[in-house]
This record gives C-alpha cells, structure tokens and sequence, in this order.
C-alpha cells in the first residue's frame, strides 16, 4: 500500500517549480501538509479541492513520513 500511495506523488521541473505534486496536478504535497496542520479534515480538503482523492492526502502523509525518517541530523555552521 506505502508504494502505491507514493506513486501518487510526481516531481516535474515544470509544474509547481520542481516540487513534489500530487499525481502531476498543481497541488503541491506541502499545500496538502499546511492544509491538515491548519485543522482541516481529510473530508473538508476533498471538498474544496474536487480532483484530489483520499488517497492523495494520504499519500502526502507518507511522503512526509519517509522525509521525516532521516537517521541523523547535523547542524550545518553558518
């Protein structure tokens, strides 16, 4: 299921300035994110946002999940 729920998510220099999309659209997987931190419920998104699906919400969460999955942070000096 994690794969093909990645599979929802496209990188394309020419869309969205090379940022991970949901399915090639122009919705951003960062838009989907501030969306669902700001309180909306997966069904309220759907609803403002008709050619999205459930999976593609989901999907953006998983993608964040696997960016979030770093073994070590390091500070870089400035």
């Amino acid at each position: 299921m994690t794969t093909n729920l990645l599979q929802r998510i496209t990188y394309n220099p020419d869309v969205c300035h090379g940022k991970p999309c949901i399915r090639g659209l122009r919705y951003p997987v960062e838009l989907i994110l501030e969306l669902l931190s700001s309180g909306m419920t997966i069904g309220e998104i759907l609803a403002d946002y008709e050619d999205l699906e459930r999976e593609d919400i989901l999907a953006a969460l998983q993608f964040a999940v696997r960016l979030s999955q770093v073994k070590s942070i390091y500070k870089i000096a400035s």
